[in-house]
């Protein structure tokens, strides 16, 4: 008698391959989901407008005056950028008037509201040298250290995308709060994380932080009188601390400090 031929028919065969691969592509799909998920459940990388008839009125204008051209210098980040304008005029019309710089800082802005906006906001129509970046600490009090480098981290790999021939200056964030506290860890943890973006080619980073706290930790109210936001003589010893390497990046002579009476 002649041995039984265990093989399975062809057409039953594939019907079982058919199975077998529906079912992979089903653990594929499910685990893309599960991924998807995991990312979307951090709100610092998702692009998010405010609703908010000031923050559009100056969104706007950014947008009209980058569309007029002529910015060798972009600032980015929140009310701390924004605070260059007023109480730190003096200090920006010595430091970045000069250089045709753009301040993109909006109050209260965190990570998801700038990626919104630098899609938004017509940054290819300016050929600018560098980026000064500064956001993050109003992600502070909702997301977790690592998902605010990671909302740091698509802001500046934005930037190289829109802007392949820029340099980026990526700030560590300020801390606020008179004492040391969570928030402070947590924000200097995620400086720890975005530094090593830095190449050494295009991202270039620098933490300044210490120019702001005393011995013991607690910030300096001469500097930042509600210890968040820096006063003029705050945004003068932040412009002095990274004037050296705002000079290198853009390939001039640096700015001497302003001498005091």
């Amino acid at each position: 008698m002649r041995p039984t031929n265990k093989r399975l028919p062809i057409m039953t065969q594939r019907k079982t391959y058919t199975r077998k691969w529906t079912l992979i592509g089903t653990l594929a799909v499910a685990a893309a989901v599960v991924a998807i998920s995991a990312v979307a459940d951090n709100s610092a990388i998702i692009p998010t407008p405010r609703d908010s008839p000031r923050w559009l009125e100056r969104h706007q204008s950014m947008g009209e005056r980058l569309k007029a051209g002529h910015a060798n210098a972009l600032w980015i980040g929140d009310s701390i950028v924004e605070k260059f304008e007023k109480p730190g005029k003096p200090v920006w019309d010595k430091y970045y008037a000069c250089r045709d710089a753009v301040n993109l800082g909006i109050s209260g802005d965190r990570t998801e509201h700038v990626l919104w906006r630098l899609d938004h906001v017509n940054i290819e129509s300016v050929s600018p040298k560098l980026a000064i970046v500064m956001i993050g600490q109003n992600n502070g009090g909702s997301n977790t250290a690592e998902e605010i480098a990671e909302g740091v981290s698509a802001v500046v790999m934005k930037l190289r995308q829109k802007l392949p021939d820029m340099k980026i200056l990526l700030l560590a964030i300020f801390f606020r709060g008179e004492k040391p506290n969570d928030e402070q860890i947590k924000l200097a943890k995620t400086n720890d994380i975005v530094s090593e973006m830095a190449d050494g080619q295009h991202i270039f980073y620098l933490n300044i932080n210490k120019i702001f706290l005393q011995p013991d930790g607690t910030i300096m109210k001469s500097l930042m009188p509600d210890f968040e936001h820096p006063n003029e003589q705050g945004c003068r010893a932040w412009a002095e601390a990274i004037e050296p390497k705002v000079a290198e990046l853009l390939g001039e002579a640096a700015i001497k400090p302003q001498t005091l009476p």
